[in-house]
């Protein structure tokens, strides 16, 4: 190899015949083509014999017979299938061709031997021929080798087969993202400033003998912002951000991966001080444990093996960070999560009140909004809600907007945006009849009532009866005005309560109960089962814990096998059910109670089909005050 191609190992692989293998392939076999004309042709042969010799004509074999008889005819040679002949034109020589045919020219060298004409036998055989005919196949076979194997180059990223290459996978870039472009994330950004620093000014940390964190994971929710702050860290550092998904080192190969892994790495130090990000890196660093007796998969675990290799193989002095970031930490292999690997993990959590503001800001500032928009209003409505929820609202409420042939984007915009994002897109042109719009009507009207007149239960924003979503006729829009971590028994029997409340009104005030309420009620088993089960908030089986669960950013808990009795789950059947029962009673009485409230929120359903937060309270408030009672009812019984 030249010391051009060792400078650039690509441009080998870079000129027109590797990059075009189709067109290489069709320009060999037009070569091949012509060498095979210009060998296996009799005629061509003997052209090239005789030089007198201007054309050829075909004639049958009595013709061929009849010029040999009236001696216009030079020189004849006979073969296995057929004779060629050279006779005398006008003004040149000719050269005759026929097909032998057999058990009918006994006589021909009889006639020849009598005109006294030259003749002999010949060889049909041609060796370039026969050789040909051997290795067509085989080239045949090493062309579409080529073409698939340049295929498989381009999308597994260079190499043989594209194993062991990273380049293709990798991007690797200087993000212009700073902290002031992550708004919500306050404390992780607090966690990950001293690496900004070190990477700006290693030699200060590296003189006082300190050993900045190798590995820094980066957990959360999807969408909390993760791989911002990651870029985030690298903009403020200045340094290059090299990234990748943790599924890229995965291939059909094995040692594929491993390969990658290693490239990768050598790409880092090579322009240190620089970043390595690994995104949702339980890919390749799930627990070796998971995979049984026989082991997990070879090709992961390889991979793996190789990623806790080269984050051992830095030096103290190495200014590489690696970050990664997966919502699954509770999987991880706990050899990735030692000192000394990732020394640390920060928790990218969903915004509070504050952070949502801040993220509502850094948002609103790309659209067109109007001056009297609340967003802390909206911050109110979206508790719960992580970063990139809240960037969606933002350009949900910038299309309505121009939906409408709006100039700027409007509170009704965003608040509108904020119901699609929580309830589903609005189904106004669903048709349902009179029967069914009024038991969702007094359904949806159960639940509010109850939310308002409950303690520990989440407020009421909007009640609606507009078709919402995959399968809502109706909704109940509660939200809490701050994230909630903890939840005590009150709060959880008072959540048992209004999502009951719903069925509890269709058989108060209509007499029947429906389908609709299907979704109420397996959420309010799961509720007191966790109750039984986790939290020891029952008789059934005390403080002992029925069900281990494991933390998991993607919602609720990794539950492991039962391990209770039969005896113990009859008795909490027995305790759920008893539960459900009386809680519907004490919710069908104090629904009695609210009757006239019930049916004037019925009524400015049926009149405006969308109703607010506030006119629920206001119906409430006039009623009890109008009857002398006391507001914020508490439950009657507790468990």
């Amino acid at each position: 190899m030249s010391q051009t191609e060792q400078q650039d190992p690509q441009k080998k692989s870079d000129n027109f015949f590797n990059k075009n293998p189709l067109i290489t392939f069709a320009l060999f076999s037009i070569v091949i083509i012509v060498l095979f004309k210009l060998f296996m042709g009799d005629e061509g042969q003997l052209a090239t014999q005789t030089n007198a010799v201007s054309k050829t004509q075909v004639v049958s074999y009595a013709e061929l017979k009849q010029l040999i008889a009236t001696k216009r005819i030079e020189k004849v040679e006979i073969g296995q299938t057929y004779i060629r002949a050279i006779g005398s034109g006008s003004n040149s020589k000719i050269m005759y061709t026929t097909r032998r045919i057999f058990g009918e020219d006994t006589n021909l060298t009889t006639l020849l031997d009598s005109q006294k004409i030259d003749y002999k036998g010949f060889d049909e055989t041609n060796w370039f021929v026969e050789m040909f005919g051997w290795l067509f196949p085989f080239l045949l076979i090493i062309a579409i080798w080529m073409f698939f194997a340049s295929r498989m180059q381009k999308s597994m990223g260079g190499g043989i087969l594209g194993m062991g290459s990273s380049k293709k996978l990798v991007n690797s870039e200087r993000p212009k993202t700073k902290f002031e472009d992550v708004a919500g994330v306050q404390e992780a950004k607090e966690e990950v400033l001293e690496i900004v620093d070190f990477l700006k000014s290693p030699g200060r940390y590296v003189e006082l003998g300190a050993k900045i964190p190798k590995g820094v994971l980066l957990v959360g929710s999807p969408g909390t912002g993760k791989t911002l702050l990651a870029k985030a860290v690298a903009g403020e550092a200045e340094v290059p951000f090299f990234s990748v998904s943790g599924s890229s080192f995965i291939e059909m190969f094995v040692g594929v991966g491993a390969a990658r892994v290693r490239d990768l790495f050598e790409q880092a130090k090579k322009d240190a001080p620089s970043i390595i990000f690994i995104d949702e890196i339980d890919a390749i660093g799930k627990s070796r444990a998971a995979g049984g007796p026989m082991g997990g998969n070879d090709e992961r675990e390889q991979t793996l093996n190789q990623l806790l290799a080269e984050m051992d193989g830095f030096g103290t002095n190495t200014p590489v960070i690696i970050l990664a970031a997966t919502n699954r930490p509770e999987i991880l292999d706990p050899a990735l999560l030692r000192p000394g690997r990732f020394d640390r993990q920060v928790l990218v959590d969903k915004p509070d009140f504050q952070g949502r503001i801040e993220i509502l800001n850094v948002h609103i500032k790309e659209v067109k909004n109007d001056t009297d928009t609340d967003l802390e209003e909206i911050a109110r409505m979206t508790a719960g809600l992580a970063g990139a929820d809240l960037a969606n609202i933002i350009n949900e409420a910038a299309l309505l907007a121009g939906r409408k042939s709006q100039k700027t984007v409007r509170q009704a915009d965003l608040r509108e945006a904020v119901e699609r994002a929580i309830a589903g897109l609005s189904k106004k042109g669903r048709r349902i009849d009179e029967k069914e719009k009024r038991i969702v009507a007094y359904h949806e009207s159960g639940h509010a009532l109850l939310a308002e007149t409950t303690k520990g239960a989440k407020k009421v924003s909007k009640v609606s009866i507009v078709p919402r979503g995959l399968a809502a006729l109706g909704y109940t829009l509660n939200t809490p005005e701050e994230n909630k971590y903890l939840m005590q028994r009150h709060e959880l029997i008072a959540e048992v309560d209004v999502l009951l409340a719903g069925r509890a009104a269709e058989e108060v005030f209509i007499g029947e109960i429906s389908t609709g309420a299907a979704n109420d009620l397996e959420r309010s088993t799961d509720i007191l089962k966790a109750m039984v089960q986790v939290y020891g908030m029952s008789d059934v089986a005390g403080l002992m814990v029925l069900e281990k669960q494991r933390s998991s950013f993607l919602g609720g808990g990794m539950a492991q096998a039962k391990e209770y009795s039969e005896k113990m789950a009859e008795n909490m059947d027995s305790f759920i059910k008893a539960t459900l029962q009386e809680r519907y009673t004490d919710v069908k009485i104090r629904l009695e109670a609210y009757r006239d409230a019930i049916e004037r929120m019925v009524e400015l359903l049926y009149a405006k089909e969308n109703i607010t937060g506030d006119q629920v309270r206001d119906i409430i408030e006039a009623y009890e005050t109008e009857n002398g009672m006391e507001t914020r009812l508490s439950p009657k019984k507790s468990l």
